[in-house]
């Protein structure tokens, strides 16, 4: 019998009452293993309601109350880590060792979280005039909510709600339909934690329910992360409603490869960047930008790297790479490499055809490579959210990065060179938010602020780190005096109030 994934609110497990389900399916197999309820906007209200009750405790509570329970929290996430990556597996399809490696850099921001008590500490300045003082500190902001992604079920809402609810905030939390579950158990792992019901509540649903938040009344904050044109979407329509938002939109971030560089090490980066996690990143490589004579050889290392990588389900221990998450996905990657060679690109590897023994009916497609592709190809112009690597050749680094910042993306980027005057130049000039010098995914630890320019960000704030806690919390600014017994009656003074 198909499992249900119902929604958590205030607490507990409440069933579904819309009537509407999506289908879950294992990735590796292409069977519906699960559905999913899908939520009315009723039950978007209800689940707002739940957090705005419990706002009214959480939001005054001691920073001692929070942390309490944030620690906890860590600990159980920390035991029950095989048992979020499985979840993950089932329903994403990535490799386990992957899923593991999503759970650990959640957990980061956990950590981030236990530290609160710094990150919210406030500013003084006394006698700014005579017997002045001004005080600045941050107040949560009420409800908010975080609409996330299915490439990293667990990772991205952690990456969320942990500071949000730090900070004094409660949480509504619409994960994607696609791979619902994970979600679910790291909000029940919350509450076994202490965490007091309603805190942290779990919506399941579509674009009704993602519609219902954005205009709700009582959500003061969304967090988004997906595609550009929903974050575009996002971001327009909750700021016409009043709220503040980060939305973080798609991705196509380049690796400029310069002459000096180790190849090897290079080849070593590309493959692993555009093709882990069958390249559902927004952080994924998908282009190499190769300066001058280099192109050929590091082309060739590419290639013998990437034909060794076995391909197979997510739980099987020897698979270094799963399928993608729907077979529509699956056909819509695979159409990009079909059409390159019509539009100029050399086929380096086609992966289109890639079936693994035993699981023929699984989203399966193989490592694809597509060499002198250009920059006015749909491989190239477009994010394409799976296991394809474009190589575009260029003379100089200065055209590399021309190249680079003509594009409409901005999230993240990389440079492998042995050059220190070239890697320092380059963190400079490139238009990205995110740089790596011979580091190919410069994805940030906890305490940095993850977050793209241009088309990949919409809003002011970067998630998590200190952009993130300054995204959940609001300032404000106390002027103090308290005047001395001996003081004379100052009287009226209709001028502007001086500070000295």
């Amino acid at each position: 019998m198909t499992k249900t994934v119902n929604h958590w609110i205030g607490g507990r497990t409440v069933e579904g009452t819309s009537g509407q389900y999506g289908p879950v399916t294992d990735p590796a197999t292409g069977a519906v293993t699960t559905r999913v309820a899908l939520a009315s906007a009723a039950e978007v209200d209800t689940a707002v309601e739940a957090a705005k009750t419990a706002y009214a405790t959480w939001g005054t509570s001691s920073l001692s109350q929070r942390t309490a329970v944030l620690f906890r929290y860590r600990a159980l996430l920390d035991a029950h880590r095989d048992d979020i990556a499985a979840l993950i597996t089932a329903e994403h399809g990535k490799v386990h060792s992957d899923a593991l490696g999503e759970v650990a850099r959640g957990l980061e921001i956990v950590e981030l979280a236990c530290g609160i008590t710094t990150q919210l500490k406030g500013e003084l300045s006394t006698q700014v005039s005579n017997r002045v003082d001004v005080s600045s500190i941050r107040q949560s902001l009420g409800v908010v909510a975080g609409i996330t992604p299915f490439n990293f079920p667990a990772m991205v809402p952690m990456w969320m709600f942990p500071l949000a609810i730090a900070c004094g905030n409660t949480f509504v939390l619409k994960p994607s339909e696609k791979d619902p579950s994970a979600a679910n158990l790291l909000a029940e792992l919350a509450t076994e934690a202490g965490l007091p019901e309603g805190v942290l509540n779990v919506v399941h649903g579509d674009k009704v329910a993602v519609d219902a938040l954005l205009a709700h009344p009582d959500v003061a904050a969304v967090s988004f992360v997906g595609s550009t044109p929903i974050a575009r979407y996002i971001h327009a329509t909750a700021s016409a409603n009043g709220k503040r938002v980060q939305a973080l939109g798609g991705a196509k971030n380049h690796m400029l490869v310069l002459p000096d560089a180790d190849l090897d090490a290079a080849a070593d980066a590309a493959v692993s960047a555009a093709y882990g996690s069958a390249g559902e990143r927004c952080m994924a490589i998908s282009a190499v930008v190769a300066v001058g004579a280099i192109g050929d050889e590091l082309v060739a290392k590419i290639r013998e790297r990437a034909e060794k990588i076995t391909i197979g389900p997510g739980n099987d221990p020897a698979s270094e790479m799963g399928p993608l998450i729907t077979a529509a996905h699956r056909d819509k990657v695979a159409s990009y490499v079909t059409g390159a060679a019509a539009q100029g690109a050399e086929v380096v590897l086609d992966g289109t055809g890639h079936t693994v023994e035993g699981f023929e009916d699984g989203h399966w497609i193989g490592l694809s490579l597509l060499d002198k592709v250009s920059t006015d190809s749909d491989a190239y112009k477009d994010e394409i959210f799976g296991p394809v690597l474009c190589v575009l050749r260029v003379d100089t680094y200065e055209d590399g990065v021309a190249l680079m910042n003509a594009s409409p993306f901005g999230n993240g980027t990389a440079i492998f060179t042995r050059d220190g005057g070239a890697a320092r130049r380059f963190q400079l000039e490139i238009e990205a938010g995110m740089v790596g010098v011979n580091v190919p995914i410069p994805v940030p630890v906890g305490y940095h602020s993850f977050g793209g320019w241009k088309d990949s960000l919409f809003g002011d704030h970067h998630i998590y780190g200190n952009d993130g806690v300054h995204f959940y919390t609001r300032g404000k600014v106390t002027t103090t005096r308290w005047p001395d017994p001996a003081d004379a009656p100052a009287g009226v003074d209709l001028g502007f109030p001086r500070n000295h």
